[in-house]
């Protein structure tokens, strides 16, 4: 039951950082020292898009989930409605690279808009 637990939460940390990865720069508008935290967090996303490595969390999860004698995703809220979100069956390296592409291009126009804000003050 714990190794579950463990699991389970690491999925949440990894979903939070997709959300982060993608849409972090937002948080540049309230906090702008957080570029420092979020520019390297797109970079990683990005890159792993890009090249089509299997992020560090993804394995750790796997190991988790077999230590707590799982051998597939069946069950609860969590592995039914987030992990498909971080797993989708349709990803290919094309459309990892076409998020790696997403990644870049939201984090693009969201940091124009920061830049111009802070640069009409």
């Amino acid at each position: 039951m714990p190794y579950q637990l463990l699991a389970d939460a690491l999925v949440l940390v990894h979903l939070a950082f997709v959300v982060f990865v993608v849409a972090g720069g937002l948080l540049v508008f309230w906090r702008p020292w957080l570029r420092w935290v979020h520019l390297p967090a797109a970079a990683w996303g990005a890159l792993i898009e890009f090249i089509g490595w299997i992020c560090p969390l993804t394995p750790w999860e796997v190991a988790l989930r077999l230590k707590a004698g799982q051998t597939s995703y069946a069950g609860g809220f969590v592995e039914h409605y987030l992990l498909p979100v971080l797993y989708p069956e349709e990803l290919t390296p094309g459309v990892q690279v076409v998020l790696g592409l997403l990644v870049v291009g939201a984090n693009a126009t969201i940091y124009s808009f920061v830049w111009r804000r802070r640069r009409g003050r």
